[in-house]
């Protein structure tokens, strides 16, 4: 639902909507009004004292949130080990087809961070084209509970590609997404998840974007100038211990490239002035794909690399929407969804 600011009258149990996000390029006659909601409010400290006035002689003004036009679910997804991961589904009702739309699925899973899947008006470019949007919230991040981000990191870290992975497959399994069209992104540490699980799973993804991408992590982490290493010390382990780095070297997305196998199409973007990701982690990985990777698939594995920003990208809404916009069209591009 686009985000709305609401009043809301206490003693009259009434509500006025104050402002909306506007959704551009939709018609005004999508969406659907949640006049109703207030009938099913009750008070929490005292609600069987108040009378309630009739419905008719309030002012109910309704706000938008496109359930009528866009489903989403929130879904359970056993992983390797028997938890439950949370995984929130987004697709149009009208056409969506089971077993054969195309799929994105977003996943981060580090530092704590609570996974945002919040409401963002860029993805319905995808979903109006019959796209599935999914979010993995594997652990590493906030999510379900305070072990979520303890049971996800250091030498734990595998659970959240595994989590990743297992959200991927039961997306095919179930029919939600067609079993060669699934695509993954990732941010940052984010793209630990997606590179991990490309190398684990070399047929699970068709497409891969990773933005400013930790791949090359032991060897930054071996490095004391980097501004995040010793906190990462913390978050995925210390490599001069040898237990913590046997087993970061396990995942490692860098270290793990397999020889002669094959990638998926894949748009690599780096940011020259990033202070927390080194430009040169998304190069080297890029490089060694090409160099050891099937030679078949290497062509399709790109790097952009942005000389004028920083991990946050460059500044402003309009150069956010382009960047999306560039991402999009390397999916719909690689996907064969222009040729639709």
């Amino acid at each position: 639902m686009p985000d709305v600011v609401v009043e809301y009258d206490m003693s009259r149990r009434t509500f006025s909507t104050i402002q909306q996000e506007e959704v551009r390029h939709v018609s005004s006659d999508i969406g659907s009004s949640t006049t109703d909601c207030v009938k099913k409010f009750v008070n929490p400290i005292n609600g069987e004292n108040i009378k309630e006035e009739p419905i008719e002689n309030s002012v109910m003004q309704g706000w938008k949130d496109f359930s009528d036009v866009y489903c989403c679910e929130r879904k359970d997804v056993i992983s390797h080990d028997g938890v439950r991961v949370p995984l929130t589904i987004l697709y149009s009702r009208t056409l969506w087809q089971k077993g054969k739309c195309p799929g994105l699925l977003h996943g981060y899973g580090a530092y704590g961070e609570v996974l945002d899947i919040s409401w963002c008006p860029n993805r319905l470019s995808l979903l109006n084209r019959g796209w599935v949007v999914a979010f993995a919230d594997v652990r590493g991040g906030g999510g379900v509970n305070s072990m979520w981000h303890t049971s996800g990191r250091g030498a734990y870290k595998q659970n959240s590609i595994h989590d990743f992975v297992s959200c991927a497959k039961y997306l095919v399994h179930e029919g939600y997404v067609h079993d060669d069209q699934l695509c993954s992104v990732g941010h940052s540490a984010g793209c630990l998840l997606v590179g991990a699980a490309i190398n684990m799973y070399p047929g699970l993804f068709h497409a891969a974007i990773m933005k400013v991408p930790f791949l090359d992590i032991c060897n930054t982490l071996l490095d004391p100038t980097m501004p995040l290493s010793i906190l990462d010390h913390e978050e995925f382990g210390d490599p001069r211990i040898l237990p913590q780095f046997e087993s970061i070297m396990s995942y490692a997305p860098y270290d793990n490239i397999r020889e002669g196998g094959c990638h998926p199409s894949t748009l690599v973007s780096a940011s020259f002035l990033d202070s927390r990701v080194g430009v040169w982690e998304a190069a080297k990985w890029v490089a060694k794909v090409r160099e050891v990777g099937c030679a078949r698939c290497s062509h399709s594995v790109i790097l952009r690399t942005n000389m004028s920003a920083g991990h946050f990208g460059e500044g402003g809404h309009y150069r956010h929407i382009e960047e999306t916009a560039f991402d999009y069209a390397f999916l719909m591009k690689v996907t064969g969804a222009f040729n639709k």
